[in-house]
């Protein structure tokens, strides 16, 4: 591929840099994701990109909140309820997960501090001190919120739908249990597990709020 001049002649933005750098991810994993192979698709040479983001690092924090920023509501859609948007927040970063599969590990295991993100937290907690929960509480939240959505959300989808089988004789709870977890990765299972993860903000908040 023929590639064209560097610097700002290569017709680049950020907007324009991230969309690719994603759509390869998506293609071609992570594990395959560099400088070189993102300008081979962009046909220009890699200091073009560099004029934009200065490094690799700064890169993959590109991606990130690219692909964040689908999160993104209309202000007057936010609900003001704390759990509607708790769980508003959940399936949203969900269905983006499922969308990028191969780009979430990046969001799990890196600092999320662009503006997107921080813009996601902020209705949440501020939708939880307008609410009257207390400030412990509200700065738990979203450490227990995405504690949880990374986790369960990494295990799903690096995991597969046929489990081995258990023996019976050594684990025989697990296996009593095992007809109970048949809908793992659905959206069934994943509301199951958030009411869970929500009941224990709830409770929280009810024994600070005693003290």
């Amino acid at each position: 591929m023929t590639r064209r001049a560097r610097g700002t002649s290569a017709g680049l933005d950020r907007t324009r840099i991230a969309a690719a750098a994603v759509a390869l991810v998506d293609r071609d994993g992570l594990d395959r994701f560099g400088v070189r192979r993102l300008a081979d698709d962009l046909g220009v040479d890699p200091m073009s990109i560099y004029h934009h983001i200065k490094g690799k690092a700064a890169l993959l924090d590109v991606i990130c909140e690219a692909v964040i920023a689908e999160m993104e509501v209309d202000a007057e859609e936010v609900p003001h309820d704390w759990e509607q948007v708790a769980r508003r927040t959940a399936h949203a970063y969900r269905q983006m997960a499922y969308r990028h599969p191969r780009v979430f590990p990046l969001l799990a295991t890196r600092p999320q501090t662009s503006p997107v993100a921080l813009a996601t937290l902020e209705r949440l907690v501020a939708a939880m001190r307008q609410a009257g929960l207390p400030d412990q509480v509200t700065a738990d939240a979203p450490m227990a919120l995405f504690g949880f959505l990374n986790g369960y959300l990494l295990a799903v989808l690096s995991g597969s739908p046929d489990r081995p089988a258990i023996d019976a004789t050594a684990y025989p709870t697990m296996v009593a249990l095992a007809p109970l977890q048949t809908d793992f990765g659905s959206e069934t299972e994943f509301d199951r597990l958030l009411d869970a993860v929500l009941s224990g903000i709830r409770d929280q908040a009810a024994r600070q709020a005693t003290h």
